[in-house]
């Protein structure tokens, strides 16, 4: 049982094209069964020329046409009202990274959570720093890419209480299938209790800033442990063993490693992780954000 106000809908032109589906596979298996039968070499031994059947062949042009249109004007019925979003939907902006989805609400504060009011229209304005994602919550029926440089947007009423699962069904890497989250749907008083215990924005260092803006830290954790990348703690000063075309040597990462590693990522790769995973910020991130990233890997002892 669907969860919003798009469920209906959605569940009526799936059980339609489904049906129509199951009816053609049966039947078609049926006559090919009765066909393999009938017209057996023993019991049908010399072939007959078949003949041009007007009827016939206007009954199987008609027929599927209108099925054809039929299933096509539920699922637009289904489709349409999700792009016309109410004036008074509530703005949530979704930021979809590798590999974990944050939901920003007015002033800036943000959750790991989504948390909406019942019997409210939400819409969510979907951004993705770095690869194409897709938000969807399966109980509401709804489903939208999150493509970099795309404005996209869905939007849901909730009818039913409760926590809902939120999934990615674009394959983004590695850790793709631990891109979940929760949607929780509360009254409308204690959403805005929520709201207003929910914190402030701190005031974070520029660099870091800057990282979690364009998802470094999906790839490189600030606390020493392993993830995609090398870890952001203790990196500045310290020395690696990378393959530069192949050859192995050893550096010290300094100024100029970290702005090669952030507009050309494959050229230096730290032993014992994979080529290829990381892509260049090159027309992304301008020379000045880079400084203010090296200065705050500074302070990561």
């Amino acid at each position: 049982m669907g969860a919003s106000n798009f469920a209906e809908g959605v569940d009526l032109a799936f059980k339609i094209i489904f049906g129509i589906s199951l009816f053609f596979l049966a039947g078609i298996t049926t006559v090919m069964v009765y066909f393999l039968y009938r017209y057996n070499r023993k019991r049908h031994p010399v072939a007959e020329q078949v003949k041009e059947n007007n009827w016939l062949e206007i009954t199987w042009i008609v027929i599927p046409l209108a099925l054809v249109l039929l299933m096509f004007y539920y699922g637009y019925a289904a489709f349409h009202p999700m792009r016309n979003v109410p004036k008074d939907a509530i703005p949530i902006k979704v930021i979809g990274k590798m590999w974990s989805w944050t939901f920003e609400y007015a002033g800036g504060k943000q959750s790991p959570t989504l948390v909406v009011p019942i019997n409210k229209p939400v819409r969510l304005n979907l951004y993705s720093p770095d690869v194409i994602h897709a938000l969807y919550i399966p109980a509401f029926r709804v489903k939208e890419d999150v493509v970099p440089g795309k404005n996209n947007y869905l939007w849901f009423e909730a009818t039913q209480f409760g926590e809902f699962d939120i999934l990615c069904t674009v394959f983004c890497g590695v850790r793709h299938s631990y891109m979940e989250a929760k949607a929780k749907v509360v009254t409308e008083a204690e959403f805005k209790n929520w709201l207003t215990k929910l914190p402030e924005p701190s005031a974070e260092p520029e660099g870091l800033t800057i990282l979690k803006k364009n998802a470094c830290t999906g790839c490189h954790s600030l606390d020493g442990s392993k993830l995609v990348g090398t870890s952001f703690k203790g990196l500045y000063g310290k020395t690696e063993k990378v393959l530069t075309e192949g050859k192995e040597r050893t550096l010290t990462v300094d100024d100029a490693y970290i702005i090669r590693s952030v507009f050309d990522p494959d050229r230096d790769v730290v032993a014992g992780f994979p080529k290829g995973m990381m892509q260049t910020y090159k027309g992304k991130v301008t020379d000045a954000e880079v400084s203010k990233i090296i200065e705050y890997l500074k302070t990561l002892k």
